[in-house]
């Protein structure tokens, strides 16, 4: 299938096709963009990966709709931090045009195409924060991935990334390049820095059509938001709190992308958006939701520490290499299985359902994806499932490697 772009669905958290991998207040799509997603156990057993559909706006800005609930939210706690980058932009008092801070961000931007399984593809968007190569984006935009390409600026050179790690519950994943030094990165403002009416840029890998970024203008709404992003069936709900929403037109495939002051400071980083999805000819202004980018860098440090938490997940994520179906609710139904993953070789098959993994029972597609959450590449697990005969099997695996 070709790259799906992440679309920022109705204020849902990147989108998730049909097929789930193993596996929010408002409920809101994310901009990253999905043709199709495999199920917590075939990717990542990640649900955010989602499959076909995805989460809405800036989560995944994927294709597909999503629905996201807000309210308002107590302030929340960001770490204090200063303008960084290594753009000159960072230490301006004067407000830039478009064209400048484009000029300013872009090269610190990256295309991200996830690989979920045996062919599908997914896109989304990063931001680069150290010269070294480590890449800030969004859990939901390489959640369930085999592979991950970067591309710098969208036209520059392409690189294999690996994760650090992935904050799930804040929707924060940490990438790094191997081998290079001297990148561009962001610069960055504190997200206290923003207020009401401000206007602000967002630019990103908008329909994951690729090419140099996608930026659009567009005005912060309110802050301390709070929305349950969501695929477009309505699975792999998150609550997101103390949000940045503001009104533009972004779309699937910007999720993980850059929200941008008027003197060319990232502020934030784009998670989901509440408007249905769009079409290349299709253009409307959208809410969309913004992590601030305090929390998204203390969180990113934290990663590159390794360490590990409740919510942080250090390391590549276990992969079971199944594709499920999010709209089963008995069980996890089993659509697809990866060529030589681990489901693969205990004889897992397309029409089986899964019923237990590591202990756990599983009733969704959702569960299986929280069974398989805290796993590592490596780790032995036992599972169980019931084939299209009704015969009930359980075998013990060893799960593979899988993105996140």
């Amino acid at each position: 299938m070709g790259s799906p772009e992440e679309d920022p669905p109705r204020v849902e958290l990147p989108e998730h096709p049909s097929g789930e991998p193993d596996s929010a207040s408002p409920s809101a799509a994310r901009p990253r963009r999905r043709s199709f997603r495999l199920a917590a156990a075939v990717v990542t057993v990640a649900v955010a990966i989602g499959g076909i559909g995805g989460y809405a706006i800036t989560r995944n800005l994927q294709t597909g709709p999503a629905s996201v609930s807000t309210s308002s939210a107590t302030a929340v706690t960001t770490p204090t931090t200063g303008t960084s980058g290594s753009s000159a932009t960072g230490a301006t008092k004067t407000k830039l045009t478009l064209a400048q801070i484009e000029a300013a961000v872009d090269p610190a931007l990256v295309d991200i195409t996830a690989t979920l399984g045996d062919s599908a593809t997914a896109a989304g968007t990063g931001m680069v924060i150290s010269s070294t190569g480590e890449i800030l984006t969004n859990n939901h935009v390489i959640a369930g991935a085999t592979a991950i390409t970067v591309q710098i600026g969208g036209t520059g050179a392409k690189y294999a990334a690996d994760v650090v790690g992935y904050d799930t519950a804040n929707d924060v994943a940490v990438l790094q390049i191997a081998h290079v030094s001297g990148l561009t990165t962001v610069a960055t403002a504190s997200a206290s820095t923003v207020s009401t009416s401000d206007a602000v840029v967002a630019i990103g890998n908008a329909l994951g059509k690729s090419g140099t970024p996608t930026a659009v203008d567009g005005v912060v709404a309110a802050l301390e938001q709070t929305i349950t992003a969501s695929d477009e069936y309505g699975t792999s709900a998150e609550t997101l709190n103390g949000l940045i929403e503001f009104t533009a037109d972004v779309q699937p495939g910007d999720s993980g992308g850059s929200l941008v002051n008027a003197y060319g400071q990232v502020v934030g980083m784009t998670t989901a958006a509440s408007s249905g999805i769009r079409s290349m000819s299709t253009s409307s202004t959208t809410t969309a939701y913004a992590i601030p980018i305090d929390r998204a860098l203390a969180i990113a440090r934290q990663i590159a520490a390794g360490s590990e938490s409740a919510t942080v997940h250090i390391g590549e994520h276990g992969l079971l290499g199944v594709q499920v179906d999010a709209t089963v609710g008995v069980g996890a139904a089993v659509l697809g299985v990866q060529t030589g993953s681990a489901a693969a070789q205990v004889g897992i098959a397309a029409g089986d359902i899964i019923t237990a993994v590591a202990g756990q029972n599983v009733d969704s597609s959702t569960a299986l994806s929280a069974a398989l959450a805290s796993t590592h590449v490596g780790d032995k697990i036992a599972i169980s499932w019931q084939d299209a005969a009704g015969a009930a099997h359980t075998a013990s695996v060893t799960l593979t490697t899988g993105a996140a």
